[in-house]
C-alpha cells in the first residue's frame, strides 16, 4: 500500500524546482544552491525559497498535500490508511494513539474512527499471534 509520500514527492520535487527552492541545513549547503543577486526567506525545516516565490510555493505544497490526500482515500480507503499508519507507529506494541492521530490530521478522519479501527486492529493482531503461538507449540510438540 502505498503512502502520503508516494502520491507527493514527485509533485513536491517540480514546484521546488519551477520556484527555485532548495532545502540547505549549514551556511555551506546554502551557498552551495544559492543564486547570487537572489533574495531568499527560510520556510522551516530547512527548506529555502527565493522571496518572490515563498508564497506561491507554500500554496502550491499545500494543495499538493490535499491532493495527495483525496488519491490517498480513493485508493486506499480511511480503513485501510487507519491500520497502516496503526501497524507504522506499532500501536499493537504500545497501544497509544497520539502518533497515529497525528499521522492523519490533515486527513478527514475522526479521532472516534482511528479508536474504533484500533480496537478492530488489536482483535486481529492478538488473534493471529495466538494463531502463530499455536502453530509453534504444535511443531514442537510433534
Amino acid at each position: 500500500m502505498k503512502y502520503l509520500q508516494d502520491y507527493i514527492e514527485e509533485k513536491q520535487t517540480r514546484a521546488f524546482r519551477k520556484c527555485g527552492a532548495f532545502f540547505a541545513f549549514s551556511d555551506e549547503q546554502f551557498e552551495e544552491q544559492e543564486v547570487k543577486g537572489v533574495k531568499y526567506t527560510s520556510l522551516g525545516v530547512g527548506l529555502i525559497c527565493p522571496v518572490d516565490n515563498g508564497i506561491e510555493l507554500i500554496k502550491t505544497l499545500d494543495n499538493i498535500v490535499k491532493n495527495g490526500i483525496k488519491q490517498d482515500l480513493k485508493e486506499n480507503g480511511k480503513r485501510n490508511i487507519i491500520e497502516r499508519e496503526l501497524e507504522n507507529h506499532e500501536f499493537a506494541y504500545h497501544h497509544e494513539l497520539e502518533q497515529t492521530i497525528e499521522a492523519l490530521s490533515d486527513y478527514p478522519i475522526t479521532e472516534k474512527e482511528i479508536e474504533e479501527v484500533g480496537r478492530g486492529y488489536l482483535k486481529e493482531f492478538y488473534k493471529r499471534e495466538e494463531e502463530e503461538e499455536l502453530k509453534q507449540l504444535k511443531c514442537e510438540n510433534e
